[in-house]
């Protein structure tokens, strides 16, 4: 199953357009034993039409969704502006104070066929919070052992679909100077900043500002996401990573 999701992350790096986005998160979602997929931001889709929103949910639930006012005050995304990785439904109780409206949308979204869930935030700094969730019909289990892959499927859908709305407002690529690359790809591995400095034969502190550029560039705060955002644009590539 790696090999499938590797696939689909090199292919959406390619794809142009919403439409075969969600046709390639179709495939991959039922692929990973998942009915359903919903990439978006948590906003009013209605008040932001820039805003990002892809899913295959039954009919009529998004009309229901907007027309109760759920974009920004949904359970699952309230859960998911708590963390910075993927978490099911059934965790939510201990993630947010659930009220009693919320376990209404979750009982009514039982009723459409939608079962449990996982979701995978997407925070990025200077926009609408946002994420992408995979849901199994009413009655199927989670794919366990399928999450960790899940993972990293929504964190690339959701780069993939930023790409294609920047894309739209003409916003040229981000460039890594070569030093900064060389600290990113040290950190994917997991090596510290000590460690990277080692390696490089320059100090720590070089390497702490390397890689606060290199975040600053891509706009996003942890080195996770810095990671996942210089493979999906191709300033690094899986092989670097975990070449031995």
């Amino acid at each position: 199953m790696f090999d499938r999701v590797e696939g689909f992350v090199r292919d959406v790096q390619q794809i142009a357009g919403e439409a075969q986005l969600a046709a390639a998160l179709a495939d991959i979602t039922s692929d990973l034993g998942f009915a359903y997929f919903a990439l978006t931001h948590h906003v009013d889709i209605r008040d932001f039409q820039s805003a990002i929103r892809l899913h295959n949910y039954p009919d009529g639930w998004e009309q229901w969704f907007d027309d109760q006012g759920l974009g920004t005050i949904d359970p699952v995304h309230r859960a998911s502006h708590l963390t910075s990785i993927g978490f099911s439904w059934a965790n939510l109780d201990t993630m947010i104070r659930m009220t009693d409206d919320d376990r209404r949308i979750l009982a009514l979204a039982r009723r459409e066929g939608i079962g449990d869930g996982f979701t995978v935030p997407a925070q990025v700094p200077g926009e609408a919070h946002g994420s992408c969730s995979f849901a199994t019909k009413t009655g199927i289990p989670l794919p366990a052992d399928q999450l960790a892959l899940v993972q990293l499927v929504g964190a690339f859908a959701f780069e993939a679909a930023r790409r294609i709305a920047r894309s739209r407002l003409d916003i040229p690529p981000l460039r890594l100077t070569e030093r900064q690359r060389e600290c990113v790809v040290w950190a994917a591995r997991g090596k510290s900043d000590w460690e990277i400095a080692q390696i490089l034969g320059v100090s720590q502190e070089t390497v702490i500002q390397h890689l606060k550029q290199a975040r600053e560039r891509y706009g996003v705060g942890k080195r996770t996401l810095l990671a996942i955002h210089a493979l999906f644009d191709g300033t690094i590539a899986f092989i670097d990573v975990f070449r031995r």
